[in-house]
């Protein structure tokens, strides 16, 4: 059951609509925040003088917070209402990038973007949920997904550009700052025109289940995240296999438990199962291929960084069209387990296109990234739509929280195993005389081309080639989604008459 404030008419109306374009404030920064720091690490390590693990940390600390706290915050908002989290956690979003913005050390810059995590992970399961609670009739929904998985999308790419724009014309705490207004905004909007809504009889909290969750979590995403520089070492692999001896332990803690952070009945619902597993494919297919792109735009091409955010703003201009499409499709009848084949099938064609770059080929390779980027928008829109209209309204933070965490497992397991394929392609390609860190990375080889003729040029033609064989990984990997997905989506649709249920239960 739950408490809203919503109509009892189905269909949404201009108030849900503008609600909607508030919700879509804290998701577009939330996102941009992922890549916010592209360009601004240079001034900040000039200022602050962080030490080598002290930067990594600096950098990475948001998404591992972010991914570490979703589940517990999705649970969270199911208990004590979607839009009391989102509004705590705006205030902590815009306390966090206040501090942030004017931090003195090194060391209140982390704990900064530590919190900055945590009013993230409150944020992205919230606006979900709550767009869940807005939009009960199923076509209404579906737009309104398909405006937040663009939205999603775009902020990462948009995240860089206004970095490097920020700092060139400002000092780097100003990439921080321009969190406040949004979230201002929807301080002031958010009480007056989002609904409440929470699980009237959600049972005890179970506290044993937040640190379980983020001993499963955190522990693999930071291995798979540092596979792809420093390669399958020990500590990597260790790190993984304790990260998935935890989520054994977390899954059996849910199984078990009288009052479960995660209702294991989520996965009984028709398409939910099949929707996280596929969404985290097609997260693998965006980040495994934006591990090669950025850097071929860089260090192959020979862009400055700015040059190179910009240039990969143009795939994302017809991410706009994707999901619209694919939900209009839906709607006239198209099975939606075609729609989500067909997205995949359009991703591996981008990485078909991919492996066929060479070392002056901007123009394929930005092709290829906007084919890459219609695919996965196509998939995400429907089946983040499918897995929200299947899991019931009181678990609706639940239900966003698994998909975004598998999300990030997911690109975290792209970088990883692709990165991993175009690593061992790079090293073989190498020339036994090269120095040892030429051999190792691109940057490695162009840090120290002075010390061999040609090896800028070798080491180039050796990293397209493993971008290459990393591409047709890619492709075959996003080609059998594609047949699973036709296979484990067909007919899956949101009944209808759970939807009837729904507004009797509003």
């Amino acid at each position: 059951m739950t408490n809203s404030t919503s109509t009892t008419n189905s269909r949404a109306g201009r108030r849900e609509w503008t609600a909607l374009g508030v919700l879509m404030l804290p998701l577009l920064l939330v996102s941009m925040d992922v890549s916010v720091l592209y360009f601004a690490i240079p001034s900040i390590s000039a200022d602050l003088e962080p030490s080598g693990t002290q930067q990594l940390w600096i950098f990475d600390i948001y998404a591992f917070v972010l991914a570490g706290l979703l589940m517990t915050m999705g649970s969270l908002g199911d208990r004590i209402g979607h839009r009391r989290l989102l509004l705590i956690g705006a205030t902590a979003f815009g306390t966090a990038s206040l501090i942030a913005a004017y931090a003195n050390s090194a060391e209140t810059l982390i704990a900064a973007r530590a919190l900055l995590g945590i009013g993230g992970a409150t944020l992205m399961p919230s606006t979900m949920a709550l767009l869940r609670t807005m939009f009960t009739d199923p076509g209404q929904r579906a737009k309104a997904i398909g405006t937040w998985s663009g939205v999603m999308t775009a902020g990462i790419a948009l995240g860089s550009v206004m970095s490097g724009v920020l700092v060139e014309y400002f000092w780097w705490g100003s990439v921080f700052l321009v969190n406040l207004p949004a979230m201002a905004l929807l301080l002031i909007l958010g009480p007056v025109l989002l609904p409440e809504s929470r699980d009237r009889a959600p049972g005890r909290f179970d506290r044993l289940s937040v640190p379980l969750s983020m001993a499963a979590v955190l522990p693999v995403v930071y291995g798979l995240k540092e596979i792809p520089s420093e390669g399958w070492n020990v500590r990597y692999v260790v790190s993984i296999t304790v990260g998935l001896l935890f989520a054994a332990l977390f899954v059996h803690r849910q199984r078990t438990s009288a009052s479960p952070m995660i209702d294991p009945a989520l996965f009984r619902g028709r398409g939910f199962a099949p929707s996280v597993a596929l969404n985290l494919v097609s997260a693998f297919g965006i980040m495994g291929s934006a591990y090669f792109t950025t850097q071929y735009l860089q260090s192959v091409l020979d862009k400055s960084a700015l040059e190179a955010a910009l240039w990969a703003l143009l795939p994302s201009v017809p991410i706009g069209a994707a999901a619209p499409v694919a939900t209009a499709l839906v709607q006239k009848g198209v099975d939606r387990a075609h729609v989500v084949a067909a997205g995949f099938a359009i991703s591996a064609c981008g990485f078909a296109l991919l492996s066929l770059a060479g070392t002056d080929s901007m123009g394929l390779v930005l092709v290829s990234c906007g084919v890459l980027a219609v695919g996965g928008v196509t998939v995400m829109s429907q089946i983040m739509d499918l897995a929200m209209g299947t899991a019931p309204v009181e678990r609706a933070g639940a239900a966003s929280s698994l998909m975004e965490t598998g999300a990030e497992f997911g690109g975290a397991l792209g970088m990883a195993v692709l990165g991993s394929i175009g690593t061992a392609v790079y090293r073989h390609e190498m020339p036994g005389a090269a120095p040892d860190v030429a051999r190792e990375t691109l940057g490695g080889a162009l840090a120290v081309a002075d010390q061999m003729p040609g090896l800028a040029t070798v080491a180039r033609e050796a990293f397209t080639s493993g971008m290459q064989g990393a591409a047709i990984a890619g492709a075959v990997i996003l080609a059998g989604a594609a047949a699973l997905a036709a296979v484990t989506l067909r007919g899956v649709e949101v009944r209808k008459e759970a939807c009837e249920r729904e507004k009797a239960a509003v």
